[in-house]
């Protein structure tokens, strides 16, 4: 059999390639002995003089369109120049460049005055040029003037692709400090509960209902703030499983969701110790007329103005102090980038974010639960419950619903219970069911 041999593809050929085949085609079109361009007959030739002046004038034509083609070539070479050179001009004026102004315009300048010498060595018929060399010229003068366009075309790209990551990172940053004022706001809507109940409230009609709703809207406020501090975590591209291990090793949960319990256990305990001790064992004493006044007057006070404008007040230290201890430092500086509000909290002044603001307002209403507690002029004291112990409906209640038919046993207290005098309210704990191993023990 015969081996067919695949047709090769076509080249395709480049116009510097083009321009040499060009200018080989030229050279022999125009190859005219140097004898003031008349061509020599051969010796045996037997052309009439006819055919002689017809082959004279055939390679005179070619020889013209010879140097008119390398002509306009080097008329179109000076154009795109000049077309680099404007480029570069305009380049150079934003953001401003006087001496590649001055560059660019002398080349545009050099550039016309040479269109305009050919113009008139063309008119007055005194063109010197070999075409040729001419074409090959104004080919490599092209591609040098191409070549520069583009490299400014890349130059204005990469500035505007500079520019718009600017605007889209100022964006970004105006997109965040919306958020961010969202989230305080929708923290507000959910933990500012209603205090109307406890308008005109006197001392001599306090009852434990009042501490049990109160304790509720203060639980709620602490939740609404975990939130708060799980979003901004989240953007800041934490690993809240690894921070969930460090609070709570052992716990497991039945839903991703009640991953936020481990959180608000931390934050409640945080914000709580030291509750038994009157003013949270600031220097100072009072008595239960005291706590109960100060309840009245600070339920219906702004937080954060409060703290501006009473920076020595038992509530401001309070405050400050738990930020402190709550939002390390190094939380801090991964969450917003800075140590700003920690610097601003520790030289006694009070940061304008709704970050901060949403901590007061939660601090508050610690506060404001402790001075209700103290109001009783009962002994006060909290309590946990240890972690598997089983389930009790008198001390503890559940922050999950859970199936009645299963049983269950502590995995951790989310907040913490209390007892004022021989009154008890219930501590909230996580469940989780109860192992096979524990279920022996309670049988």
């Amino acid at each position: 059999m015969n081996t067919v041999r695949p047709k090769s593809a076509p080249i395709k050929k480049s116009k510097l390639s083009r321009t040499f085949h060009k200018v080989i085609s030229l050279r022999a079109a125009t190859k005219i002995a140097s004898n003031n361009g008349i061509c020599k007959l051969k010796p045996n030739t037997k052309a009439t003089k006819e055919e002689h002046d017809i082959e004279k004038m055939e390679d005179l034509k070619a020889k013209n369109r010879a140097v008119m083609e390398a002509l306009l070539a080097k008329l179109f070479a000076g154009i795109t120049s000049i077309k680099a050179a404007y480029a570069e001009l305009q380049m150079a004026q934003n953001p401003y460049n006087n001496e590649a102004i001055q560059v660019a315009d002398q080349a545009v300048v050099d550039e016309l005055k040479a269109i305009s010498e050919m113009k008139r060595s063309f008119l007055k018929k005194e063109l010197d040029l070999s075409p040729q060399v001419t074409l090959m010229l104004a080919e490599i003068q092209e591609q040098q003037g191409l070549m520069k366009t583009y490299e400014i075309t890349i130059k204005k790209l990469e500035l505007e692709a500079q520019r718009k990551a600017f605007s889209l990172s100022e964006l970004q940053s105006e997109l965040e400090e919306l958020l961010a004022t969202n989230r305080g706001i929708e923290y507000k809507l959910k933990s500012s509960g209603p205090l109307s109940i406890f308008d005109n409230l006197r001392l001599s009609k306090l009852t434990p209902t009042h501490f049990a709703q109160f304790h509720q809207q203060t639980v709620r406020s602490i939740r609404s703030f975990v939130k708060l501090m799980i979003k901004e975590m989240e953007s800041a591209s934490w690993d809240l499983d690894t921070a969930i291990k460090f609070i709570e090793p052992e716990a497991e949960f039945t839903k991703q969701s009640h991953r936020c319990f481990a959180f608000e256990s931390f934050f409640s305990k945080t914000m709580l110790e030291g509750f038994t001790n009157p003013n949270f064992g600031l220097p100072s004493t009072h008595k239960t007329q005291h706590y109960f006044d100060q309840f009245n007057n600070l339920k219906q006070a702004n937080p954060k103005s409060f703290i501006s404008q009473n920076q020595t007040a038992l509530f401001s230290k309070f405050t400050r102090a738990k930020y402190l201890q709550l939002v390390h430092a190094k939380m801090e500086c991964s969450l917003f980038g800075n140590l700003n509000q920690r610097k601003l909290i520790n030289s006694g002044e009070v940061p304008d974010t709704p970050f901060f603001e949403a901590f007061v307002e939660m601090s508050m209403r610690v506060w404001l639960l402790h001075c209700l507690a103290f109001s009783f002029g009962q002994q006060v004291s909290i309590f946990q419950v240890n972690k598997n112990r089983r389930f009790s409906e008198v001390f503890m209640e559940s922050v999950t619903v859970n199936d009645s038919d299963t049983e269950f046993s502590v995995s951790f207290t989310v907040v913490p219970g209390f007892t004022i005098g021989k009154m008890l309210f219930q501590s909230l704990v996580y469940l989780s069911p109860v192992s096979s191993s524990l279920r022996r023990i309670y049988s």
